[in-house]
C-alpha cells in the first residue's frame, strides 16, 4: 500500500482549487496555487540534481514558503527537517551534518546563520534564500533564490510512491545526555496524527478559519494545525511571530474558529490590559500543549471567551498527539486527558514493573501508530528508547480511575520554557567550555509566564572568575535565544553524591 503526505494537499486542491488555504498579511493563496507551487518547487529540488530520499532542511518562520517546501519535499519523496530559527550557526552546522541535509531553504532575516553554517557543512550542496519581497531575484554568488528557482522549475505531476513507514520528516528533539537527535515520522504517523487531530478531535471542515502562532517548525504547529486544517480544506492564516495584539487583530480579523497554542500564549492573552478591545467571539475550538496548562488560566480563558479549551500531551516522538481531552467527553482540568484511539499507554515503575494501581506514578510509555520509526542513525539509542513497540517517554504520570492520565513529574531534566523545550546538558556543555568553569548544572525554576526559567548554577576553577554579565554574553553567542541561561548562581563548589555525580535534587531545592 502507499501512502504519501502531500496527499492531503492534492486531495483539498483537486475538491476545492479556489477555496482560500493560505493567508499571510494581505496575500491569499487558494487551493490550486498553493498546490501547484509545492509541486513546482518539488520539481526544482528534482533538477538541482536531488534523489528521492535526499533529505531538505527548512529555517523558515510561519511563512507560505515553509508549507510549499514542506509538501514539495513529499511530493518528491525528499524527508523535511524543520529547524529551529532561532538556532546559531554552530546549532545549524550541526543539525545540517547529523540530518545529512543537502539542501536548505532559509529565511533571508536568518541568512547569517545560515549561510555560515552551510559553508562549514561538508554535506550541505545548495543554499536557498526565500526572500521576504518575492520580486527581489538577487542572491549572492553561490546562493540559490526561492523565488527563481520556482520560476524557472517544471511541476512534477504526481505524488511520488512513498510507503507509509518510508520518513516524511526528521524532526530534531534532544535528551538528557549527548546532542539533539533526529525523530524520523513516517507518512503513517503524521497522516493519521493529523487525521485523528481534525476530525476526531475537533470536527475542522471547510468553514474553519485557523490562526497558526505555533512555529511550524515545532510538530504541535504541523500536525495539529497545518496538515489537520489543509486536510479538512480549512482556511490557515499565518502569524510569523506570536505577539498579543497582533494576535488578538487577526483573531478578530479573520473571524478565527480554530486556535491552538501553549500555555504562554493563554496567559498573554488572557492577561493583557486591551484584551477587552478586541472580539473573539467566533473562536469554537481551542488547544493546548507544549506544556502543562495551569488550571486557573485554562478556566479564566474558557470563561472569558465562552471556549472549551483542550488540553493534551505528546513530544516529537509521537507525531505528537498521543492523549487529549476531547469534546465529547467531560474534560479533567490539569489532566492530559484519554490515550486517542489506537495508542496505548502503560505506567512503568522504577523496577521495571508494570504499575496498576490508580493515582500511583510511574513513567509513562507509549505504544500505537504515533510512535516514530526511530532517531535517525542512532540503534543504539533505538534500542533503549523503544522496547517491543513501546516508546519510553521519561515524563512521569499517573491514571485516575476513569483513565485520565495526568503528568507529575519528569524523569529527564528537560525544561520547558514558554513552551520550548529546553535541555540541560546542552547548555552544560557549553558552560563547561568557559575558560573560567570548573562546574556546571543547568535547572528549571517556575517562571509566571514562561513556566520555567533556565538557571544555571556554576563553579569557578581555582584562581579563576568571571561576572554574571560575561557568562551570559558567552552563552547567547552560543545558544538560541530561548535555551540560554537567565539567572546565575555562582557557589564555591556543587553538591554531589558518593559517586561525584552533581545533585540536581539538591541545587533544586
Amino acid at each position: 500500500m502507499s501512502l504519501n503526505l502531500a496527499s492531503i494537499l492534492r486531495t483539498s486542491a483537486k475538491k476545492h482549487p479556489k477555496r482560500p488555504a493560505l493567508t499571510i498579511g494581505d496575500k491569499t493563496l487558494d487551493y490550486g496555487t498553493l498546490d501547484a507551487y509545492a509541486r513546482q518547487f518539488g520539481g526544482a529540488l528534482l533538477e538541482l540534481g536531488l534523489r528521492p530520499g535526499q533529505h531538505v532542511a527548512l529555517m523558515l518562520p510561519n511563512v507560505p514558503q515553509f508549507t510549499i517546501a514542506y509538501y514539495a519535499g513529499q511530493y518528491v519523496a525528499m524527508p523535511i527537517v524543520p529547524l529551529n530559527v532561532l538556532l546559531t550557526a554552530d546549532e545549524v552546522h550541526y543539525h545540517l551534518d547529523d540530518s545529512d541535509a543537502v539542501v536548505l531553504l532559509a529565511w533571508e532575516g536568518f541568512y547569517e546563520a545560515a549561510h555560515t553554517a552551510f559553508q562549514r557543512s561538508d554535506g550541505c550542496k545548495h543554499l536557498i534564500i526565500v526572500k521576504a519581497d518575492p520580486t527581489d531575484l538577487t542572491s549572492d554568488p553561490g546562493v540559490e533564490n526561492f523565488t527563481a528557482l520556482l520560476a524557472a522549475a517544471s511541476p512534477v505531476k504526481g505524488l511520488a510512491p512513498t510507503m507509509p513507514d518510508d520518513t516524511a520528516v526528521v524532526l530534531y528533539t534532544s535528551g538528557t545526555t549527548g546532542r539533539p537527535k533526529g525523530a524520523e515520522l513516517t507518512h503513517f504517523n503524521l497522516y493519521y496524527n493529523a487525521e485523528y487531530a481534525g476530525s476526531r478531535l475537533m470536527p475542522l471542515d471547510g468553514d474553519t478559519v485557523a490562526l497558526i502562532a505555533l512555529p511550524l517548525f515545532h510538530i504541535f504547529g504541523q500536525t495539529v494545525q497545518q496538515n489537520a486544517v489543509l486536510r479538512a480544506g480549512g482556511h490557515i492564516v499565518l502569524l510569523p511571530r506570536f505577539e498579543p495584539i497582533a494576535a488578538f487583530e487577526l483573531l478578530g480579523r479573520h473571524k478565527i474558529t480554530f486556535f491552538a497554542g501553549v500555555p504562554t500564549m493563554y496567559f498573554a492573552l488572557l492577561h493583557h490590559p486591551d484584551a477587552a478591545k478586541y472580539d473573539l467571539s467566533s473562536l469554537r475550538y481551542c488547544a493546548s500543549g507544549g506544556s502543562a496548562m495551569p488550571v486557573e488560566v485554562m478556566l479564566a480563558f474558557d470563561k472569558r471567551y465562552n471556549v472549551n479549551i483542550l488540553e493534551g500531551y505528546g513530544l516529537s516522538e509521537t507525531s505528537p498527539v498521543a492523549s487529549f481531552n476531547v469534546l465529547d467527553q467531560p474534560k479533567k482540568a490539569g489532566s492530559i486527558g484519554l490515550p486517542i484511539d489506537g495508542v496505548e499507554f502503560r505506567l512503568i515503575a522504577d523496577d521495571g514493573s508494570l504499575v496498576t494501581e490508580v493515582d500511583t506514578a510511574g513513567e509513562i510509555q507509549i505504544k500505537g501508530h504515533n510512535v516514530m520509526k526511530g532517531y535517525y542513525k542512532r540503534p543504539e539509542i533505538n534500542a533503549e528508547a523503544i522496547v517491543a513497540g513501546w516508546f519510553a517517554t521519561g515524563d512521569v504520570g499517573m491514571v485516575d480511575s476513569d483513565g485520565y492520565y495526568r503528568i507529575v513529574d519528569r524523569k529527564k531534566d528537560m525544561i520547558i520554557r514558554g513552551g520550548y523545550n529546553v535541555y540541560p546538558r546542552e547548555i552544560e556543555e557549553v558552560l563547561y567550555g568557559h575558560p573560567a568553569i570548573g562546574e556546571a548544572a543547568v535547572i528549571g525554576v517556575p517562571h509566571p509566564s514562561h513556566g520555567e526559567e533556565v538557571k544555571a548554577v556554576v563553579a569557578f576553577k581555582p584562581g579563576a572568575t568571571a561576572t554574571t554579565d560575561e557568562l551570559s554574553a558567552y552563552c547567547r553567542e552560543r545558544l538560541a535565544a530561548y535555551k540560554y541561561p537567565r539567572i546565575f548562581k555562582v557557589m564555591d563548589a556543587l553538591p554531589k553524591g558518593a559517586t561525584g555525580k552533581i545533585l540536581k535534587r539538591e541545587l533544586r531545592r
